[in-house]
């Protein structure tokens, strides 16, 4: 079910979803994106996010057949770990998806955090000069309201000389060191989707239907947002 967003403009979409029909439901969603993208321009560019729901989703595309060679993969952000720390974004990606299907390597957009923060949001900010817009951006959604490696009462990257990409420094999770795409970046995508699974984001779902500010709600591209919410997450009182 669809439920409409007490927010203006741009709108918020939230769609709820039975939990056995939610990791079908994000696939479809993230295969008809690429299709329509690949139709019109032959390449499809995705973000990922990190984090143990989309890990799922995932491990489910590692067993679908696709057009790999046509899509770009790029992160919404990462930790400054070793490349082969198991605690990275692109490790838990490439594990669980990316070194199953035949990817071209430049077609992988690793964030380099290796390098240390500053360097490595510099460097990416570079590679994405030239990228009008990512086709699909897919984030997760915290306890605390955060999204990628945007936390509150840190910088989101809101200001039009916002960088693309942020070193952040004394994250509240470990470790605090990390490289984020801004607020301003991820916004400029066609579609948006939060995928949203467990009852542990229940509260986060009812501050952000009141309009608490937090990082997830300043994601906000022209055509609107789209939270992809099993029956567990749902808070209660909401439609199910």
């Amino acid at each position: 079910m669809t439920i409409a967003a007490s927010a203006t403009s741009p709108p918020v979409r939230w769609h709820v979803v039975e939990k056995t029909r939610w990791l079908t439901t994000a696939l479809d969603w993230i295969n008809r994106t690429a299709a329509a993208a690949l139709a019109v321009r032959g390449e499809f560019h995705l973000v990922l996010a990190g984090g143990g729901t989309p890990e799922r989703v995932y491990q489910a595309l590692s067993r679908q057949t696709q057009d790999w060679a046509r899509w770009q993969i790029w992160f919404g952000d990462e930790r400054c770990l070793p490349r082969d720390n198991p605690h990275r974004n692109s490790f838990m990606a490439a594990q669980a998806w990316l070194d199953h299907v035949d990817i071209p390597p430049g077609n992988l957009h690793i964030i380099p955090a290796e390098l240390g923060a500053n360097t490595a949001a510099s460097l990416y900010a570079q590679e994405l000069i030239g990228l009008q817009a990512f086709d699909l951006v897919l984030l997760g959604l915290g306890e605390d309201g955060h999204t990628a490696s945007l936390f509150p009462a840190h910088d989101w990257g809101l200001e039009p000389d916002a960088p693309d990409a942020m070193a952040v420094f004394d994250a509240p999770k470990p470790p605090p060191e990390r490289v984020t795409l801004s607020a301003r970046r991820l916004s400029r995508a066609g579609c948006v989707l939060f995928l949203v699974s467990g009852a542990d984001k229940r509260a986060a779902l009812s501050e952000w239907r009141r309009g608490s500010p937090m990082p997830a709600a300043a994601i906000q591209p022209v055509g609107g947002i789209d939270l992809l919410i099993d029956t567990d997450a749902c808070p209660p009182g909401e439609p199910e």
